[in-house]
């Protein structure tokens, strides 16, 4: 998920994905017009704005804190957490793998909900302590209470991938033993749960097509429908990382690669392999060994001019910069040290010689014939 890079949190990336903008300033909107005005008549429109601004940045301070909750405990129990994001609903963290044990995603499924109960609480007792001392702390308070209780309440609901739906999957892997069929059972309770929002979405714009009531029904109906596409998206993923385990990187490894001389000029490589061939990627090798790999990235970097005395291995990225795999690897574990380093492909190497190059298309062909296949 892409967006704006904020910086690092406990080590964990922090991003704002565009979407974010427009329900911060939808929410800003609703409190500052809406809400506040309506139980709290008599402020200035400078407060109203102000007390609104602020109590959108505190609310997704909480979904950020939900997610950290889930990272930090998903870390703990060795699950490596790349990034977190938050968007127009609410915020992801993006994990390089699944937990291998049911108590491990038991305990970073419910850490998110916790901490919105606990941070709920904490603004409880802020509005106690201030309701009769400053009305615009305690109104922001207030409603920052309820919304991180709200939030707590919504990510329990059963429907996988939600909270609630880990926690239900944990406990059915728990009892089972067996992961796959747990995470289709949840998948198809999330999924059904999506199916609910959307009706529920459809049935509010019919009974109520005349006043604001229609546009909380939209709003639920796209919910659901979002939560039909991450409950179908996160099971194709679980399938497509069980159809991985227990297979060698040398079964998924293509031979479909070009290799170049180290000596090899730029101006010779996009002559003769670049455009003829269109190939983008390149393993450099001198009598057999394995010397880096070479991207069209790398020789965009060379200005034209120098083309003809540029030579490949002074572009390349050399082979103790890479990340690379062996052939008895497991590949589950070579896809997910593609995603937790943001890698495109992983050269198979034996004895320093490469013997095969796994990319995420070869990986993505492979999965998608064997779901073909029904395999």
């Amino acid at each position: 998920m892409g967006g704006f890079n904020l910086g690092k949190i406990f080590g964990i990336q922090f991003r704002l994905h565009y979407t974010w903008f427009i329900i911060f300033l939808l929410i800003t909107v609703s409190l500052s017009w809406q809400v506040f005005p309506v139980f709290y008549p008599g402020w200035s429109q400078l407060l109203y704005w102000g007390i609104g601004i602020v109590t959108s940045l505190l609310f997704f301070a909480s979904v950020l804190a939900h997610e950290l909750a889930h990272s930090l405990v998903g870390r703990a129990n060795g699950i490596p957490i790349k990034s977190i994001t938050l968007f127009i609903f609410g915020g992801v963290a993006q994990m390089t793998k699944e937990a291998t044990k049911a108590s491990a995603e038991l305990k970073m499924a419910a850490a998110g909900p916790a901490c919105s109960l606990a941070i709920g609480g904490v603004f409880a007792l802020v509005w106690f302590l201030t309701q009769d001392i400053t009305e615009p702390v305690a109104a922001m308070a207030f409603y920052l209470a309820q919304v991180n209780g709200l939030l707590a309440a919504f990510n329990l609901i059963p429907g996988f991938p939600l909270d609630g739906g880990r926690v239900f999957r944990s406990i059915l892997w728990r009892v089972t033993s067996n992961y796959g069929r747990s995470t289709r059972i949840a998948a198809q309770v999330g999924r059904g749960v999506a199916y609910l929002f959307i009706l529920s979405g459809i049935l509010i714009i019919f009974l109520h097509p005349f006043d604001l009531s229609w546009f909380d029904g939209v709003w639920i109906a796209f919910i659901g429908w979002f939560l039909d596409n991450a409950a179908s998206a996160s099971y194709r993923q679980a399938q497509w990382r069980e159809a991985l385990r227990g297979l060698a990187a040398s079964q998924m490894m293509t031979s479909d690669y070009g290799v170049v001389p180290p000596n090899i000029t730029v101006n010779q490589l996009v002559q003769e392999h670049v455009l003829p061939k269109g190939r983008y990627l390149f393993l450099v090798t001198e009598e057999g060994r394995f010397k880096g790999v070479l991207t069209l990235h790398n020789i965009k970097s060379v200005p034209q001019p120098n083309w003809d005395t540029t030579q490949a291995e002074k572009i390349m990225v050399p082979v103790d910069q890479l990340k690379v795999a062996s052939p008895e690897q497991d590949a589950l574990s070579v896809m997910e040290q593609m995603d937790e380093n943001d890698l495109n492909q992983v050269p198979v190497v034996s004895e320093n010689r490469v013997i095969g190059l796994i990319t995420r298309e070869s990986l993505l062909r492979f999965l998608r014939t064997r779901t073909e296949l029904g395999m």
